[in-house]
Parts: C-alpha cells; sequence; structure tokens
C-alpha cells in the first residue's frame, strides 16, 4: 500500500473541532482510494486561535494517522507573531519530513504558509519524492489588505513572494482552488508540470444531512424575507454595508427583510455593539454555528451574500460551495473577474459593486420581489454545487494527479 503524507498546518481540522474541512475530505479521497495517509498538520487551531484536544482527536479512531507538529501561538490572522509562528513550523516541520520523507510515495501540500510549502517541496525534490502544491490562498496579496505601509510591507513580504516561488519551481503538480489560483503558480516561471483547479466546494452529502437534521429547529417565522451571510466577520468581509443596506430597508417600510449573519471573527464585536447602539432589531448574529445547522439556516434563506470590500483579493472562497448547495439566488459583491465570470455564466446571482448601500438596497428588494427569478437562479445554484462543487467527485481528481505524478517518478522521467 502506497503512503501519502498531507502536509496542511493551518487548513486541516477535523469534525470534532469546527465541523468539517477541504483538506479532512481530500484525506478522506485518499483513503477511500487504498493510500495509507499521514496527516502533518499543527497543534495549534487556526481557525479557532487556540491549542488542539489532541485526546479528543485521536480518540475518533480516524482511518489516517495525525501528526501535530509543535507551532506557537497567535491571535490574529494578519500579526507578526503568525510570522513567527510559521517560520517555527516550517522548521518543525522541515525536521519531521527529513526524517521521514523516505516513507512516502507523495507528498502533497498546501500553501500557503509559504515557507513551510518551500521547505516541504525542497526536502521533496532532494530526495525524488514527488511533491504536488495545493494553493488555498495567496500570500501575501491577501495580507495587503490590513498592511497597507508600502516600505513596511516590502521588507515583510520579500521572503513571501520568495519562498512561493521556490515551491512552484520544485513541484510537480499543481491544484488551486480558483483559476487565478492555479495560474498564479506559472505567473513568473515557466513550468512543464500538470495543473488542475479543484474548487473548494462542499459534500453534499453532508450538507444535505444537516438540512434534514436542523431545519425543524430554525424558527423562521411566515413572511420573513432572510438575507444571509455565513463566513468570516473579518476585514476583507463588508458586513457593515449588508447591515447598512438592510437597516435602510427596514426604514422605508421593508420590515420583513431579516439579516442572519452566521460566523465570528475579529470585526464582530464591533459590529454588534454598533447594531446594538443603534437599535437594528433585524439584525441577528448566530455566532459560531456548527456546519449542519449552518447549512439548514442556509436551506432557510431566500437570499445569500458573498460580501466583500472593494479591492479583496480573494477568488472562490470556502462559503461558496455551501451557498450554491442552498439553492438560494447570491448577491456577489467580490470583483475577483473569475468568480464574476462564473455568477454570471451559471446565472446563479447577480455582481454588483462593493461598499454601495443604495445598490444593495435596490438588488435585494429586486429579488425580493422577483420570484420567479429568485427559483431560477436557486435551481441553477443547486446544479451547479452538484455538477462543479461536490467534494466526492471533484476531489477524485487530486487523487488522479498524485497518481500520475507518482507513476512519471517511477520511470524516471523529468519534468
Amino acid at each position: 500500500m502506497k503512503k501519502i503524507a498531507i502536509v496542511s498546518l493551518g487548513y486541516f481540522w477535523t469534525p470534532v473541532e469546527s465541523g468539517p474541512t477541504r483538506f479532512f475530505d481530500i484525506t478522506k479521497a485518499f483513503c477511500n482510494a487504498g493510500y495509507e495517509v499521514e496527516v502533518i498538520t499543527t497543534d495549534f487551531q487556526h481557525f479557532e486561535k487556540k491549542p488542539r484536544n489532541i485526546e479528543k482527536i485521536r480518540s475518533q479512531n480516524y482511518p489516517f494517522k495525525i501528526t501535530f507538529i509543535p507551532t506557537p501561538e497567535y491571535k490574529k490572522n494578519v500579526d507578526i507573531k503568525r510570522v513567527v509562528s510559521n517560520i517555527f513550523a516550517a522548521k518543525n516541520v522541515g525536521k519531521y519530513l527529513n526524517e521521514h520523507i523516505k516513507e512516502y510515495s507523495a507528498v502533497y501540500c498546501s500553501i500557503p504558509a509559504n515557507n513551510v510549502a518551500s521547505k516541504v517541496s525542497e526536502i521533496c525534490k532532494r530526495n525524488s519524492v514527488p511533491c504536488v502544491i495545493d494553493i488555498e490562498d495567496l500570500w501575501p496579496e491577501a495580507m495587503s489588505m490590513v498592511i497597507k505601509n508600502k516600505f513596511i510591507s516590502k521588507i515583510l513580504f520579500h521572503s513571501f513572494y520568495r519562498d512561493a516561488e521556490n515551491a512552484y519551481k520544485n513541484a510537480d503538480g499543481i491544484i488551486g482552488t480558483s483559476e487565478d489560483y492555479t495560474d498564479r503558480a506559472f505567473k513568473n516561471q515557466k513550468l512543464n508540470i500538470p495543473k488542475d483547479t479543484v474548487y473548494v466546494g462542499c459534500n453534499l452529502d453532508d450538507f444535505d444531512n444537516g438540512v434534514k437534521t436542523f431545519s425543524s429547529e430554525i424558527d423562521k417565522p411566515n413572511g420573513e424575507f432572510w438575507v444571509t451571510y455565513a463566513g468570516s466577520i473579518s476585514t476583507s468581509y463588508d458586513i457593515k454595508t449588508l447591515i447598512s443596506a438592510v437597516n435602510e430597508l427596514n426604514k422605508k417600510g421593508e420590515t420583513d427583510i431579516k439579516l442572519q449573519l452566521l460566523g465570528t471573527g475579529s470585526t464582530k464585536a464591533e459590529l454588534e455593539m454598533w447594531v446594538k447602539d443603534e437599535n437594528m432589531e433585524n439584525v441577528r448574529f448566530w455566532g459560531f454555528t456548527p456546519y449542519p445547522k449552518m447549512a439548514a439556516v442556509l436551506s432557510k434563506s431566500d437570499v445569500v451574500v458573498n460580501s466583500f470590500v472593494k479591492g479583496a483579493p480573494q477568488s472562490i472562497v470556502n462559503k461558496v460551495g455551501d451557498y450554491l448547495a442552498s439553492g438560494k439566488p447570491m448577491i456577489n459583491t467580490l470583483e475577483n473577474p473569475v468568480f464574476c465570470n462564473l455568477v454570471s455564466r451559471y446565472k446563479v446571482g447577480v455582481n454588483i459593486e462593493p461598499e454601495n448601500v443604495e445598490i444593495l438596497e435596490r438588488t435585494i428588494l429586486k429579488i425580493k420581489n422577483d420570484s420567479a427569478q429568485r427559483i431560477e437562479y436557486g435551481t441553477n445554484a443547486r446544479r451547479l454545487a452538484e455538477t462543479e462543487f461536490d467534494r466526492k467527485t471533484s476531489y477524485l481528481r487530486i487523487v488522479e494527479m498524485i497518481k500520475k505524478a507518482e507513476e512519471k517518478n517511477s520511470t524516471g522521467n523529468d519534468r
């Protein structure tokens, strides 16, 4: 039986922590394909910013090994302490991988963190072990929303660019979570390696089971029109404009429009205080919501909103698969052309200008008053989820890339 290492420090967590994640499902895909799998991850939970309950995780007896790499804690997504943490993490991963690299037929590694992916790819190349790099996010592009001082950014981010290019140079294959992420690996280098775009997506069976299990617990009074956002409540996500738009509509007599905000993050407390101070009674913060219950809330909503600030660097983000699975129309304010094209091409919703309260108001109202359009968008959304965003089928392409990399390596062919 071939053994594969899946290296993902910031993006792997288990259902007993914060619900199912992309890398957990990727791991299951390799197990189902007959691989012996070892996940190399951190002992610090990035999503919740706290040490992991390793004993609880191991008690689940998952059909794969999990190795927890010691990693210093940090409190914010963009913070010097996170940079320091990643430096130590890369060092510790490198030490472990150097000791065990001969055990693996291939390595699948997420980027970011850039320095971790760089270190892993170097070790793989040195030992002739195929390495496929999975581009989950773009660093430092995503950090530019917070650190705007160009001088500081140039100093801090030089190593990020260097490490990313090194990881791509050493890779035997590239998987991106959107077309522009995939293409980033080839932007500055002529690489003769396979590539594929596999959307983050969602596990439709898990989503539908959540709806079935929790739908009866979600109290939605007759006549209410739910506008829903699910995901991180932090700097890249324009929740303030969304709140303002619903509040203005309420003031204009559209009191049946209710805003549902599912998730947590760095700006949540500030926004909650603002809503409380202004007596915005039609805004509900659900906080962190377990995945099955979140699915049920989305299924009871009338429209979902992919709400981003101007200039946000994200592309096809995690929540998109769940939004599409809900079968509801989407309002999108993310300017990324790849995602805007997906929304318009498949007719799953409407792309609008970010940070514009009036346009968002009009768009919500237009969708509310056009039931035929809502049904068309929603039907198209669910169909797209089933064909392109269902992990149980789309993640098989990741397994196939690894298999081809192993076959190529066994014949001694160079890239």
